[in-house]
């Protein structure tokens, strides 16, 4: 397994600055997270919009009791699916998390799928305003084909790299313009640096596959959650107001699975649709981050094990 980074970093850096694991959706980062964590005296702080919703276990590939029985886990189950999340809130939370890790001598790892959420961390937040609730729901009412007509015409640069079948991020992308007057991608590049974490850094991994080992994994994950009780716990959160957050209503899976409750597709249509909407999704998360962050990547192989990628970072660092 091949790293690519030419100089590996004294020890003592290890322990005075997280190391990151970033990488797609079902590429296998957890597993080795957890070995790392083990090995290196850490703590697993995942970097998942969705993760920090009670009661979204299955569709999140939330750490089981059993990991973190193993491995203390943080941002996990942070508040319930009726209130909001975003990354500021993360940020504040994930910083608080490493400092108290690090003040108990341990490692803090930080691990997941969220491009926006690391670079958050990494770089601070941008200068874009709060969200006004007038707008907002005028906004919520407009039809999505409108928004993003307006979002082509008044932000091309944004329009060509959004999730455009992501009503949540248009939504606030168009919202950030008519509050400011400005190009919603403008603001989003005007973020400072933070002191904790200075680039590049030699602690930030990210993890590829081939394209047809990563489908496969795709499809056995999807498959697996469904036989799992997705549909059952879908159903249980929709009850406790799933569908009054926008937030979370908009996390893969879920809202496919909650147009099949209402009776718009099938329950194998929904599940090649959850397959090929995840598809979609990994490839987006290794653009994004290929493009938005200084990362080590290391290809990990069809028939390679966590333990082997393990190591491989081990060697690196140490």
């Amino acid at each position: 397994m091949a790293v690519e980074q030419e100089h590996p970093p004294p020890s003592s850096l290890l322990h005075s600055r997280p190391l990151l694991l970033a990488g797609p959706t079902a590429v296998g980062k957890s597993a080795i997270a957890l070995l790392l964590a083990e090995k290196l005296g850490g703590e697993i702080v995942s970097v998942d919009s969705m993760q920090v919703y009670r009661g979204m276990d299955i569709g999140t590939a939330k750490p089981s009791p059993a990991d973190r029985a193993r491995v203390p886990h943080h941002l996990v189950d942070v508040v319930d699916v009726t209130e909001p999340f975003d990354a500021a809130q993360f940020v504040r939370l994930a910083r608080r998390a490493v400092a108290d890790i690090q003040s108990r001598g341990r490692l803090p790892i930080l691990c997941g799928g969220t491009g926006l959420y690391f670079k958050a961390f990494l770089e601070g937040l941008g200068h874009a305003p709060p969200a006004d609730a007038t707008l907002r729901a005028v906004l919520e009412a407009t039809p999505l084909p409108e928004l993003l007509r307006e979002l082509a015409e008044r932000d091309p640069a944004t329009y060509e790299h959004i999730d455009r079948q992501n009503p949540r991020r248009v939504i606030r992308a168009v919202e950030v313009i008519r509050l400011t007057g400005k190009p919603f991608s403008a603001q989003r590049a005007d973020w400072q640096p933070s002191p904790l974490a200075p680039r590049p850094s030699p602690l930030h991994f990210a993890f590829a596959r081939s394209t047809a080992d990563l489908h496969q994994r795709i499809a056995a994950r999807v498959d697996a959650m469904f036989r799992q009780g997705w549909v059952a716990e879908t159903e249980q959160i929709l009850r406790r107001g799933l569908a009054q957050n926008q937030t979370a209503m908009q996390a893969l899976g879920y809202r496919q699975i909650v147009e099949h409750l209402r009776g718009e597709r099938s329950l194998a249509d929904t599940i090649e649709l959850v397959k090929l909407r995840t598809r979609q999704f990994a490839k987006r998360q290794m653009t994004w981050f290929r493009r938005q962050l200084p990362l080590t990547w290391l290809a990990l192989e069809a028939e390679g094990s966590a333990e082997a990628a393990a190591k491989a970072i081990q060697r690196a660092l140490l």
